[in-house]
C-alpha cells in the first residue's frame, strides 16, 4: 500500500521517511510555528485562514519560511490532493504546518536563522472516538492549578508548537477527574483557554466567549461566533471568570478536531440541567449544515468501526 506523502523542506516524501535534524530548532527550542486545519468530506476548512493566521506567527517571530503565503497554500493543497487517494470517502484528516527557524547552533544569539527554515507539512487520518461520547454526553470541565503563560510573556495569538504549560496543566485536571478536560485561567483568575482550543458559555440565551486578551483567537471560535450571528443569537466577548461557568445554563469548547464539545459539569458540579443545552445543539447543527456532513455522526460512527 502507497504511503502518506509529506512536505519537507520543499520536497515531497514518504511519511516514513521524512526526517529533520535532531539539532534543528523545532528538537532543541521548541522554536516552531504550528497551524493544525481539517476537512469536512475531503475539504479542507477554513486553510486560507489558516495559512494567513500562520504568515502572522512567522512574522512575529521573525521566522523566514522561504516563500510566500500563496505559494505555501499551492504546495500545501498538491500534499493534500497526493494524500486524499488514501482516504476512504467517509474518513477526513489533519493537515498540519509546522515550520521551524531551521538548524540551531549554540551561540550567543538563538535567534540568528542559520539554515533555510524546516517546512514540515503532513496529512494525518482524523481520528475522533476519544471526543466522541462527549457529543452525547458532555465533558467535565476542570481547572488546573498551573495558569495559562501571560500574553506578556508570550501573547497567545502566536499559535507555536510549545505546549509544556497545557501538558502539565493537562496532568493537573487528570487528577480530579482521568477524562477531565481543562479550563486554564490565567494569572488574574479569569478564564483564559483549554490545552487546544477555546471556551463558550450560555447564560440567559446569551453566549459568551473570552475576549482574545489571554487566549488563542481561534479559527472554530470565530466560525461559532459567526454562526451566532446567522443564528440570531447574542455573543459577547468578555472577561469570565470560574463563577461564570459555575452558574452558566450551557458550556462548550471549541476546537478544529471535533469542532464543539459540550462540558455537562464544571468542577464538579452539573451545568445547567446537566445535559447537552439547546444552544449547544443548535451551534453544532448549524455548523454541519455549513460543512455538509453531520460532525457528531461521524465522531460516533468511528466508535462502531
Amino acid at each position: 500500500m502507497p504511503s502518506r506523502q509529506v512536505h519537507l523542506s520543499g520536497n515531497l516524501v514518504a511519511e516514513e521517511d521524512a526526517k529533520i535534524s535532531i539539532f534543528d530548532s523545532a528538537v532543541l527550542l521548541g522554536d516552531t510555528v504550528t497551524e493544525s486545519t481539517r476537512t469536512f468530506a475531503h475539504k479542507p476548512f477554513k486553510l486560507e485562514q489558516h495559512i494567513d493566521r500562520l504568515y502572522k506567527s512567522l512574522k512575529v517571530t521573525r521566522i523566514d519560511a522561504g516563500c510566500d503565503a500563496a505559494e505555501m497554500l499551492r504546495i500545501t493543497t498538491e500534499l493534500l490532493e497526493a494524500n486524499l487517494p488514501l482516504y476512504q470517502s467517509h474518513e477526513d484528516c489533519w493537515l498540519v504546518h509546522n515550520i521551524s527557524r531551521g538548524v540551531s547552533v549554540p551561540g550567543p544569539d538563538p535567534t540568528v536563522q542559520r539554515s533555510s527554515a524546516t517546512v514540515m507539512i503532513y496529512t494525518q487520518p482524523m481520528d475522533l472516538r476519544g471526543w466522541a461520547k462527549y457529543y452525547v454526553e458532555g465533558c467535565h470541565a476542570v481547572t488546573p492549578m498551573s495558569r495559562i503563560v501571560p500574553s506578556q510573556s508570550l501573547d497567545a495569538r502566536i499559535k507555536n508548537r510549545s505546549r509544556m504549560s497545557y501538558t502539565l496543566a493537562e496532568m493537573e485536571v487528570k487528577l480530579v477527574d482521568s477524562e477531565a478536560q481543562s479550563v486554564i485561567l490565567d494569572i488574574d483568575g479569569n478564564v483564559a483557554e483549554n490545552k487546544g482550543g477555546n471556551i463558550f458559555l450560555v447564560s440567559d440565551g446569551v453566549l459568551k466567549t473570552p475576549a482574545p486578551r489571554n487566549c488563542l483567537a481561534g479559527l472554530s471560535r470565530e466560525t461559532i461566533l459567526e454562526l451566532a450571528q446567522q443564528l440570531d443569537i447574542p455573543s459577547q466577548e468578555t472577561t469570565l471568570q470560574p463563577y461564570d461557568f459555575y452558574t452558566a445554563d450551557e458550556a462548550f469548547f471549541t476546537s478544529t478536531p471535533y469542532c464543539i464539545m459540550p462540558a455537562t459539569k464544571f468542577n464538579g458540579l452539573p451545568v445547567g440541567d446537566e445535559n447537552v443545552g439547546p444552544v449547544t445543539k443548535k451551534l453544532l447543527a448549524a455548523w454541519s449544515e455549513l460543512v455538509g456532513i453531520d460532525i457528531a455522526k461521524q465522531a460516533l460512527d468511528q466508535m462502531k468501526s
